[in-house]
């Protein structure tokens, strides 16, 4: 990626970086680099400073690993998306580790969470943007500790289902018991009992070679409620 294209993309996904001086959006740009992440890489692996990931394409997966080993995924994001909670030393009140992984081939631009430390404290709209972007994404996280703690299965399911589906376009879910598992904070025979369950009612098909396809939206929506 040219140094262009790479200015480009920050005037246009980091709001501050029009409004500060040339020596700053300078010190951005030597401390970013341009990388590919092929699909299944670790990306951040806990509480290092990895940096300020901004995706360009693709899409990566956030998630926390409770002491059993079991992952549950906090969200996604997507092109256009910024995480700041790969840089810990940007945001130094976070004390819990995450993980981040590239859920399909995606291309970012990591920007040194030095780089955008140093300008915050010195820049009160970089700082406010850092703990905005933050606090949008924590209630992400509060979204999903809610469902796990206090949501039935069969409602964390279909929520889950319709979710993917408004993602991809598509009335068929292209996952894994297991992988569905991994992304819900749950076990996979808990899954697998509850799609029997939806494929016996007749809301979904489900097969390793095609997929869980949805047969009935509404009555699956109505399990939301």
């Amino acid at each position: 990626m040219s140094e262009l294209e790479m200015c480009e993309l920050f005037s246009k996904n980091l709001p501050f970086y029009d409004k500060i001086n040339d020596t700053e959006r300078a010190t951005i740009l030597r401390s970013s680099q341009y990388v590919c992440f092929s699909r299944g890489t670790n990306i951040h692996d806990g509480g290092e400073c990895t940096g300020v990931i901004l995706i360009k394409k693709g899409t990566l997966r956030v998630y926390i690993i409770s002491e059993d080993g079991k992952e549950i995924t906090l969200y996604r994001l997507f092109a256009g998306d910024i995480c700041i909670l790969s840089a810990s030393c940007v945001l130094d009140t976070i004390t819990f580790d995450v993980f981040i992984d590239a859920e399909e081939d995606s291309e970012c631009v990591v920007v040194g969470g030095c780089a955008i430390e140093d300008i915050a404290r010195r820049i009160p709209e970089v700082k406010i943007f850092t703990l905005e972007t933050a606090l949008a994404r924590f209630s992400d996280v509060m979204w999903v500790m809610q469902q796990i703690l206090f949501m039935s299965m069969d409602k964390r399911l279909a929520i889950f289902l319709l979710d993917e589906c408004s993602k991809t376009g598509s009335d068929t879910v292209k996952l894994t018991h297991e992988q569905i598992a991994k992304y819900m904070g749950s076990a996979r025979e808990v899954v697998s009992r509850m799609l029997k369950y939806f494929a016996a009612e007749g809301i979904v098909s489900a097969s390793r070679s095609e997929g869980i396809k949805i047969l009935d939206k509404k009555r699956l929506r109505a399990l939301t409620v």
